[in-house]
């Protein structure tokens, strides 16, 4: 017995030993910066930062691969702190962005081609001959974009059937852009009021048979902005969110009140 004891102790303490040689010659040494940087992430993972997660982009930047002031909806802030961890200088700061909804043509304004009854997916319904409204580049308004914003920054107005956008929590991190299939949301300079609510390429008088607030290009807003800030792309009406001083005429002019 006392034998089989002393067999198993010293076999013990030979795997223990070996367990601690090989802990030592096989471990992977870790950037005590990775660490501290994820500390100052808000931890969201959003991917703005074209990263999976936080973890991720906290290696990334780390290993020099992702610049420092790549989360967005850290902001500022954030951005100084990683630049402290890292020991750089803080980057200049860029403009806020903030997603706009293209598109005032909810229930009220437009007719639908059919009704829908199915999955209440944008993407589900595009399958249906690109969808069930009648204009074929307006918001379905199945909250798709609502569904993937990880800041609750939006939510569906239920009686038009369109999303609403809470800039004050809108982070920026174009999620709700990237996963609509009509391509209504854009990301727009944060300090720019006025946009073109309209998504539509169509000739005037197609859009007028379909909604009645789309854009027509009639190029009243672009001939009166006093600084040339918005010009006209494939009839329709495009504003310069860095250019745009926020007057507010094309919002005067505008004979179908698409401009806000």
């Amino acid at each position: 017995m006392l034998e089989s004891i002393l067999t198993l102790g010293s076999m013990g303490l030979i795997f223990a030993a070996l367990l601690a040689f090989a802990a030592q010659k096989l471990a992977v040494e870790t950037d005590p910066r990775v660490e501290a940087i994820q500390e100052h992430l808000p931890g969201a993972n959003c991917g703005a930062c074209a990263y999976p997660g936080c973890a991720q982009f906290s290696e990334a930047v780390a290993k020099g691969e992702a610049p420092v002031n790549a989360c967005i909806p850290g902001g500022a802030d954030i951005t100084a702190e990683i630049s402290q961890v890292m020991g750089i200088a803080k980057p200049q700061a860029e403009e806020r962005l903030v997603a706009a909804l293209s598109c005032l043509g909810g229930n009220t304004a437009t007719k639908n081609k059919f009704d829908y009854v199915g999955v209440a997916d944008c993407k589900a319904a595009m399958v249906y001959d690109g969808g069930f409204k009648a204009c074929s580049f307006g918001c379905l308004g199945l909250g798709t974009c609502v569904a993937a914003c990880p800041f609750e920054a939006m939510t569906m107005n239920n009686k038009e059937g369109l999303p609403e956008i809470d800039l004050a929590k809108c982070m920026g991190c174009s999620k709700c852009k990237n996963v609509c299939p009509k391509g209504v949301i854009t990301m727009i300079n944060g300090d720019t009021f006025h946009h073109v609510k309209c998504n539509s390429t169509a000739k005037g008088k197609e859009v007028r048979k379909v909604c009645e607030i789309g854009c027509i290009g009639c190029n009243i807003c672009a001939k009166n902005c006093p600084i040339e800030a918005i010009s006209m792309e494939n009839s329709l009406a495009k504003i310069d969110s860095y250019e745009c001083n926020n007057c507010g005429v094309c919002v005067e002019k505008c004979p179908r009140n698409c401009i806000i």
